[in-house]
Order: structure tokens, then sequence, then C-alpha cells
């Protein structure tokens, strides 16, 4: 099975600060509406308690170190490994979802990263890793004008 990130960054690689994104961007989240529906998301419990719900249409995993943690209508387990194998086994698309830890994790381990440039410097603590890397081909590129102007990137693993 497939598994991919979808992440949104500032130009200067932010994606969040602490629980909250520091932009508000006019028709970006339906971009990740239309990409994730139907599939399952992974994140960390940071990033589920931002949302603060399993979103609709969609399978949710958690990745936390708590053995204790539960979360009505979602999956969670303690490793990323352990939320692949349980996306693969729903045999529906995976998409990585944050925060930042879960991100890096998972770099090495996804065919394709979607990924949404806001075209602003903001501040923030959640950074995305260095991208794109060498291990990576720009597949497909889309400009949005908005309130905040952003790209959409899809990239593919080379083979």
């Amino acid at each position: 099975m497939k598994t991919a990130i979808i992440v949104a960054r500032s130009k200067n690689s932010v994606i969040g600060n602490g629980l909250d994104i520091p932009w508000k961007v006019k028709g970006e989240q339906l971009n990740f509406k239309r990409i994730t529906k139907g599939g399952t998301l992974i994140m960390g419990r940071k990033t589920f308690q931002s949302i603060g719900r399993p979103l609709p249409g969609r399978t949710t995993i958690i990745v936390s170190r708590n053995q204790d943690y539960s979360e009505e209508g979602c999956t969670v387990c303690d490793s990323l490994e352990e939320a692949f194998e349980l996306a693969d086994q729903a045999l529906k698309p995976a998409f990585v979802a944050g925060g930042g830890e879960i991100y890096q994790l998972a770099l090495p381990l996804v065919d394709t990263v979607h990924i949404s440039t806001i075209q602003a410097d903001v501040s923030g603590d959640v950074l995305f890793p260095p991208f794109p890397t060498v291990d990576f081909t720009l597949a497909e590129e889309e400009f949005f004008e908005s309130n905040i102007n952003y790209v959409y990137q899809r990239y593919e693993r080379n083979a």
C-alpha cells in the first residue's frame, strides 16, 4: 500500500506554533480534504488534539507513547511502524498528517509527499524537516491565489 506525507508549511518550514497552525489560508484545507478523503490519517497525539476530533470520511490512527491514551473513533498505537501496518490492513491510502516528530520519522519511509508551501515566513516552534531531498522528484505543482498565496507540490520517491 502506498504511503504519503501531507503537510502545509511556511516558506521558513514552520508547521505549527504549539498546538496552533500559525496561519489561516482560504482553500488550503479543502485541498487536504480532497487528497485524504477515504484514506487513513496517521498523526501524533498533539496533532490530533489540535484538530480535536476524527475527520469525517477518514480513518484516524494516533501514534502516542502513552499506553493509556485513547480517543473515541480512533485507533491508538505506540509506533509509526505499527500505524503503517494497521493502515496497510485497511487497504486504503495512508497519509501521515503530523506533527514534526512524526514527519521526521516518516520521511525516509513514504512513497509520496504532498506539500503546500504558504508564501509567508511565520513564527512557530514546530518545523518540517528539510525538503525536498535528493530521494524525491517533483511530479506535480500548482499555484493558488488566496488571502495568503500558496504552492501545492506532489513529490514521488525516486525508484
